[in-house]
């Protein structure tokens, strides 16, 4: 299988000083799961949530690879607060694909939503954007992703390199099938040094500085022809002032 370059972990004590200096940082899964004082067996009991997406009806080059679920909070100090089912919204000049309309996805499970381990992650994330920027309330968007090999190609980021129009954007790899490819792509949004590698391993963590950096996932292909390949993740972004499109 290819598997490309590997990532270029960074101890948790150091994420904060490698957002600041280069953009991004990557926690391995053992790192996250010491940071966030979590089993990792908690955060696996989270992955089946990732085999009943419903299907995302918005994709504009008329793929059939990608399905999906939705969910918004805040982050107000140590409260998680769920808001209202809402739709996702991102202006062209970040999305030039899909931006400017609203997309009203299938919300997340309840169940998963209270799940200490899911409450955590979103308090672990939100902790990195105070770190960045400052403490002060986020503005938290979370999305299920698979994308699939149905068509014997699957594209995690069909409007390629982009940035999100927030302050944090964090990726999690929560699952990888019979699939090649899938190589992130983290470049500087106003110079030219780039990182390239693959995650791998069930929960790893990239987190990026949405204002430094531009990102993109490259498509996956199959293996194994024969048989269905997938890659999960979680994408969660951080976000102050506001949600996009308020």
């Amino acid at each position: 299988m290819n598997v490309g370059f590997s990532p270029p972990f960074t101890p948790i004590d150091h994420a904060p000083a490698a957002l600041q200096q280069d953009g991004y940082a990557v926690l391995d899964a053992e790192t996250l799961s010491r940071w966030l004082d979590t089993p990792l067996d908690d955060l696996a009991a989270l992955q089946s949530d990732w085999d009943h997406l419903p299907p995302d009806e918005y994709l504009k080059d008329g793929g059939r690879y990608r399905t999906r679920r939705h969910a918004c909070f805040t982050v107000d100090g140590q409260q998680l607060s769920e808001v209202p089912h809402r739709a996702h919204w991102q202006p062209v000049e970040y999305n030039a694909l899909h931006g400017g309309m609203q997309r009203w996805f299938a919300p997340m499970a309840a169940a998963t939503l209270a799940q200490p381990a899911w409450q955590k992650l979103m308090m672990g994330i939100a902790s990195l954007a105070s770190g960045l920027r400052g403490p002060q309330r986020w503005f938290v968007e979370a999305h299920q992703f698979r994308i699939d090999t149905t068509d014997g190609i699957g594209r995690p980021t069909p409007e390629g390199a982009h940035r999100d129009g927030v302050d944090l954007v964090a990726v999690l790899l929560v699952a990888r099938h019979n699939i090649k490819g899938g190589e992130t792509r983290v470049f500087e949004a106003t110079g030219r040094r780039g990182e390239r590698f693959t995650m791998t391993e069930p929960w790893t963590l990239l987190v990026l500085d949405d204002a430094r950096v531009i990102h993109e996932s490259t498509p996956i292909q199959p293996v194994d022809e024969a048989q269905p390949g997938w890659r999960d993740t979680l994408v969660v972004t951080c976000r102050a002032g506001g949600f996009q499109g308020d």
